[in-house]
Order: structure tokens, then sequence, then C-alpha cells
């Protein structure tokens, strides 16, 4: 799915079914189901209810996803939050292309308009017609890509050389998560005081989990908002 002017979330691998959080759930009385039934869909329910959440981090989902490095960096956080002692970051797995190793040939994230900074709140903006032009970010990110150029034409190391290069970089990086993790991201994300960029990942990360796992997404999803 396309997300944004350049970005993109693609599904690339999953693993489990509803039926998988219901048996993982059902083991504990040596019992088994090979079908999803109704009373299967009420467990699920219960499961979430209660927050009897083991179960449903026996199904994964691994992300493809290009997103502006302030997304990733917001995103990240739902790994670096994960309490370690208790083993909620093998929930987890993150890989991303890397500055260090490749020349970047940069893409970067040009919003529609530019929003005001809220009155009511530090981290919010709202919509505004009477800001600046976003033109003025195109310019200013091709001045830092031509720097970066530069730079990497006059030997310097791509390590430094990307230092020039804006937060509206876009990067790329594969994520793996329970559907669990997945669920309290979509929770947290797509919700009305999340910042818009993110958000629109966030809704593409719901439509898919919602297609694999209606169920169990649902009454996930459900009990987090």
């Amino acid at each position: 799915m396309q997300v944004l002017d350049k970005g993109f979330v693609e599904l690339k691998n999953s693993m489990g079914s509803d039926l998988t959080v219901v048996n993982s759930a059902r083991v504990s009385y040596g019992g088994e189901s090979s079908t999803l039934t109704e009373k299967d869909e009420k467990l699920i329910r219960y499961l979430a209810k209660n927050e009897h959440t083991s179960p449903f981090r026996h199904c994964f989902m691994t992300f493809h996803v290009k997103a502006p490095e302030f997304v990733a960096r917001q995103w990240y956080k739902h790994i670096i939050g994960c309490n370690f002692s208790l083993g909620d970051a093998a929930s987890h797995g993150w890989n991303e292309i890397s500055g260090r190793y490749v020349e970047y040939e940069p893409d970067f994230y040009i919003p529609d308009q530019l929003r005001a900074q809220s009155k009511s709140s530090k981290q919010a903006s709202v919509e505004s017609w009477s800001t600046p032009s976003p033109k003025i970010i195109k310019d200013t990110v091709d001045v830092c890509n031509r720097v970066y150029r530069d730079l990497l034409k006059a030997g310097v190391a791509k390590e430094q050389a990307r230092l020039v290069l804006p937060f509206s970089t876009y990067t790329e990086f594969y994520w793996t998560a329970s559907l669990q993790s997945v669920a309290h991201f979509c929770a947290l994300r797509n919700h009305e005081h999340a910042q818009y960029e993110i958000k629109q990942y966030a809704e593409a990360l719901e439509l898919m989990a919602k297609h694999r796992f209606p169920e169990s997404f649902n009454a996930l999803i459900t009990q987090t908002d």
C-alpha cells in the first residue's frame, strides 16, 4: 500500500491465524480446534477482554516499510519501550537500511501543506492555510541533497556525508512483530491525537492485520481503543 507521497507498507510474511490464537489458549486443557467456530470467536474476544494476551503472541507479521526518518524514529519507540526483563523485545524484529553501507539516492517527504502549531498542546498541530508554502521544505532538501552529493564526490565517508540529510529523508526497514504488538501500535498511532504522518502508516497496517487476523485483531483493537 502506498503511504504519503513516496512511502509504502508491504506485508512480506505472516505466521498463524485466528485458529492459532484459539489452539494456543486451549492447549492448557489439552484441546484443539480444526476449524474456527462461533465458540472459538467468543473465546478470542474473552481472551482480549480479560487481557490474556499470550495466545496472540503466537501470531506474527513481517512488514517492509518505507517511511520518513521522523516516522521511523517514532515507530522504533515501540521496540525500545519494551520491557526487556519480561522478554517483550522478543516480540519485535527490526532491520533498517544503513547509510554507512550504501550511498543514498535520497527521497524526501514533502507535505501537501504545512500545519500550524496547536495552542493547546505542545506536541500537536492544527490544519492551517496561512502558514508558509511547503516549497520552503522542497528548496531546503534539494540543497541538503546537493551538499550530500558534493561530500561524497570529495571522498568524505558515507557515514559522515549523511549528516547533512534532514529528518524528512525516507528510510526503509523490515519490522516483524507479534499480533499483540501490531494491535498496540495501531491503537496508539491510528488515533486522533497521533501525528498525521504516522497515522497514515497505522491505517495501512490496520487494514492488513484485519484482513489476515479478522477476529483476533478486532478483539485486540477494541480492548486497546
